[in-house]
């Protein structure tokens, strides 16, 4: 079965402003975002790709733009399954007005019990991720071989939903995954079961230095996980 390289998109004006960003339409890349972007074909310059997926979401159409402009040949595609979770009422707004809310407590301890006012639940989001992997794998299998790797462009929750299912956890673990943007992440998919490859690999350690209060977070909260997936490193 196919090797999957799952990438964040880059870093947003979302991510930078503390917003969670959901569908909210018109969130584009920052300027350290298309750098990343920018970089992304020469990190995957010496894989041989068989395609590309990726969430309609505008700042992941921005993070594969170089990518397809150094592949052209590239077979391209949209699917909506691999889009951002609807956050609903949620979206649009600041991460630290949406710290004190009761449903937030929620997400971080039980998400599979999470469902975001007027939008989905954690569960159904992650059900539709996964989803699409499966039926990509096959797809990609059957019109390239069992060898082939292909990339699909994502976002933090449903990276980390994919995640926590290729490594049997229960989505209430999920939140012990981290995604920096533009990161790669890679499960090889076997017959019998996946291996996780890499991890938020985004090929630098200076983010793992301490700092003095967590990526998009609450100072006085170290230990919750950013809804959304953060910003990456300072």
């Amino acid at each position: 079965m196919p090797t999957l390289i799952l990438v964040r998109h880059g870093r947003s004006t979302a991510n930078t402003g503390g917003v969670l960003a959901g569908w909210t339409p018109g969130v584009a890349l920052d300027e350290r975002g298309a750098a990343q972007a920018a970089a992304l074909p020469d990190r995957l310059r010496e894989i041989p790709l068989a395609a590309l997926v990726t969430s309609p979401l505008q700042r992941c159409q921005e993070t594969v733009a170089p990518l397809l402009a150094a592949r052209p040949e590239l077979p391209s595609h949209t699917d909506e399954r691999i889009g951002e979770c609807h956050y609903g009422d949620w979206s649009g707004r600041k991460l630290a007005e949406l710290h004190d809310e009761p449903l937030m407590t929620v997400v971080q301890r039980h998400p599979s019990a999470a469902s975001f006012p007027g939008g989905e639940s954690l569960r159904a989001m992650q059900a539709r991720a996964v989803d699409a992997v499966r039926d990509w794998n096959d797809r990609i299998e059957r019109e390239h071989g069992a060898d082939a790797v292909y990339v699909m462009c994502s976002h933090g929750d449903p990276i980390k939903a994919v995640v926590a299912d290729a490594l049997g956890l229960h989505l209430d673990q999920f939140q012990r995954i981290a995604v920096d943007p533009c990161s790669l992440t890679v499960i090889r998919y076997t017959p019998l079961r996946p291996y996780l490859l890499r991890l938020g690999d985004t090929g630098e350690t200076a983010s793992l230095a301490p700092r003095a209060t967590p990526q998009g977070g609450a100072a006085d909260d170290p230990g919750e996980a950013v809804v959304g997936g953060g910003a990456g490193a300072p």
